[in-house]
């Protein structure tokens, strides 16, 4: 494969230093997406998973937010949104639009950057067609001013070297798309996570909630 690549990148004309050029800027964005929501993925689950949740488990309510207060992890700000308006009196649909509402001042930076995968998809899947309609131009004006008896060869070889431009963009766009659909589903992990974590609270806050008893007092 990277011998082909190599040939395609030799043979397919100047539209392979730009498509080379997005195919590199693709795959940066995808190392540092990566780092990144790996990063936020652990870092959440350990504060969770060791500090807040067993707060919240014990209704310790105002050491769990403080524990929020001091760390600056993605799931401590919404539940921390939550917690803020769970001590001061608040109901518990406020409570929820709190963390609603956390939940959308993260949601931008973890999905940063991932979207442009799929356009520089695009770009170099597009800039391959256009240099290979740019060499099937320039081999056939070739063509017609060249010797009959080598038309046919010289045809050939030009539309080989022309289809390596589209061969070689096609190469590009197929990893950062699937890179794309890689990044996505992280994502969504991540924000599932983030949005059991609010669910967790607030069936501590449901079970916490005094039960009626219904049974009748005898006589």
């Amino acid at each position: 494969m990277l011998e082909t690549v190599i040939r395609f990148f030799q043979e397919g004309g100047a539209f392979m230093y730009p498509i080379a050029l997005v195919l590199l800027i693709g795959l940066a964005i995808t190392l540092e997406r990566f780092v990144y929501l790996g990063s936020v993925r652990q870092r959440n689950r350990k504060i969770f998973d060791q500090q807040l949740l067993p707060l919240l488990r014990e209704r310790s309510y105002r050491k769990a937010l403080k524990a929020t207060e001091s760390s600056d992890t993605a799931i401590a700000r919404i539940i921390g949104s939550g917690l803020g308006r769970l001590i001061n009196g608040h109901r518990r649909e406020e409570v929820e639009y709190a963390m609603e509402e956390g939940l959308m001042e993260v949601l931008p930076r973890l999905e940063k950057r991932t979207q442009y995968l799929a356009t520089l998809a695009n770009v170099a899947t597009l800039l391959g067609l256009l240099g290979t309609i740019i060499g099937l131009i320039a081999a056939f004006t070739a063509v017609a001013n060249a010797d009959p008896s080598q038309k046919a060869t010289l045809l050939s070889q030009s539309i080989s070297v022309a289809m390596n431009t589209t061969a070689f963009g096609l190469i590009s766009a197929i990893p950062l798309l699937l890179f794309h659909a890689l990044l996505q589903t992280r994502t969504n992990e991540i924000v599932d996570s983030f949005e059991m974590a609010g669910v967790r609270l607030l069936n501590s806050i449901a079970d916490e909630a005094p039960r009626t008893d219904t049974t009748a007092t005898p006589a």
